[in-house]
């Protein structure tokens, strides 16, 4: 009878294994993480790697290509309407990201205060996220229409101008108004950001340091800043990879015009691959693009390189 209590009480094989698997942190995250990893490599690394070898052919709409090796990108960099695309592609991402990250840090610490009715304010600052980015493009067109735009039609009135604007004709007013409009879409995504990285941060060491005489400024440059610094890294290299991937928003209010002033690497390879029907060539321009957004990705590892470092790690 001993032997058979003993032998009911001993756990089966199946039962230690669960055991052991619950004991193991890192082999139960992995069995979690694993549904997650299969999606990611069905959903994004097959298209990823099928762009990547189209690029390396010279595959078109109804026929399918075969390898040519880097005649696409030798191509590319002759082409002067690429270059002209790399340079409006770093011009919007880098006005509209310091642009973004100004303003949001800006309203974040003013939402911070404690101000009536701060839930509501905050409900209303994430409104240009939410809404559909066709919706804000259409929204944007005819604000900068030619001949409609209230812009315009409000700075005739003040008395400031005597005629229209000519918003979306002019290479230079064009590429003003698409990087405007993006900033007011992206400014919620990374006040909001912030102000949850503000909340984070002791009142004591604010009252700490304003008993100790520090300013205003003093405070915020040695105490919020730096104890912000890793969440802005992480907020501004997403901020950077919606930005520099931005294709909606121009593609309904300019479609790359004028004189291509506005087209994007993200524009230009979807106008050479589906209307142009080069789909080898269009590949390879969205994979032209993977260097930029690397090194946004790098940014972010090192950000957060930064924060175990103020936290006391040793790496």
């Amino acid at each position: 009878m001993a032997d058979i209590a003993a032998h009911r009480a001993s756990p089966s094989p199946f039962q230690s294994w669960l055991s052991r698997v619950g004991q193991g942190r890192h082999l139960l995250g992995l069995m979690f993480l694993l549904p997650a990893a299969v999606f990611l490599l069905f959903f994004l690394t097959y298209p990823l790697g099928l762009g990547v070898w189209l690029g390396f052919t010279d595959t078109r709409i109804g026929r399918e290509g075969v390898f040519i090796g880097l005649e696409n990108y030798e191509m590319l960099f002759g082409d002067s309407l690429f270059w002209l695309a790399v340079f409006n592609t770093v011009l919007y991402t880098v006005g509209a990201s310091i642009l973004k990250f100004a303003l949001g840090l800006w309203l974040a610490l003013l939402l911070n205060q404690n101000l009536p009715f701060k839930s509501f304010f905050r409900a209303v600052v994430l409104l240009p996220w939410v809404v559909p980015t066709v919706l804000s493009a259409i929204a944007f067109w005819w604000i900068f229409d030619a001949q409609f735009s209230v812009i315009s039609w409000a700075l005739i009135k003040i008395g400031l101008i005597d005629h229209n604007i000519n918003f979306l004709g002019d290479t230079t007013n064009a590429r003003a108004s698409v990087i405007a409009a993006n900033v007011w879409r992206g400014i919620p995504f990374v006040a909001i950001s912030l102000l949850a990285g503000l909340q984070t941060i002791p009142q004591s060491l604010h009252e700490a340091a304003t008993l100790d005489g520090a300013t205003g400024w003093q405070r915020f440059r040695y105490i919020t800043l730096p104890m912000l610094s890793p969440i802005i890294a992480v907020v501004m290299t997403f901020s950077v990879l919606f930005t520099f991937t931005d294709f909606q928003l121009i593609y309904v209010l300019t479609r790359g015009g004028p004189l291509n002033a506005t087209h994007l690497m993200a524009t230009l390879s979807f106008q050479r691959a589906i209307p142009g029907g080069q789909l080898g060539e269009g590949a390879a321009i969205a994979v032209a693009m993977i260097p930029f957004l690397l090194s946004a990705i790098l940014f972010s590892y090192f950000g957060l390189q930064r924060r175990k470092w103020q936290q006391g790690g040793g790496d």
